[in-house]
């Protein structure tokens, strides 16, 4: 069955849109008919089968482990971004204040150092 984007899909269980996670979504939901501990209450099965893998995909699926990995990303380019301006400083330019790209500051520092070593054999 194919919706249309401003179609509801109320017609389908669970408000859900996707065939395999209404079924996962059964799987998961199954109860046993066994009562437990005689109070008359259900046992719930807990999903097991679950691969490493669907569970890493499931826990990185929240919002909260978005937010923390979104934060994490910034730090790092944060600091990688520092890091290139603190070699970008160490580098001889002519203007000194001239935007460079972080190849063109890789490239540069590879030319300098040569530079350096070749001072130093001499």
């Amino acid at each position: 069955m194919m919706l249309s984007p401003d179609q509801p899909d109320a017609d389908l269980p669970w408000g859900q849109s996707d065939t395999e996670s209404v079924l996962h979504d059964i799987k998961i939901g199954c109860v046993s008919d066994e009562p437990m501990d005689g109070e008359g209450k259900m046992r719930t099965l807990a999903p097991q089968g679950l691969s490493r893998e669907e569970k890493r995909r499931r826990r990185r699926a929240t919002a909260k482990y978005r937010s923390a990995h979104a934060t994490r990303e910034r730090i790092r380019v944060e600091a990688f971004n520092v890091a290139f301006a603190e070699l970008r400083k160490l580098l001889p330019t002519l203007p000194p204040d001239k935007k460079l790209s972080k190849i063109e500051i890789l490239r540069l520092a590879i030319c300098y150092i040569s530079y350096l070593n070749h001072v130093l054999d001499v």
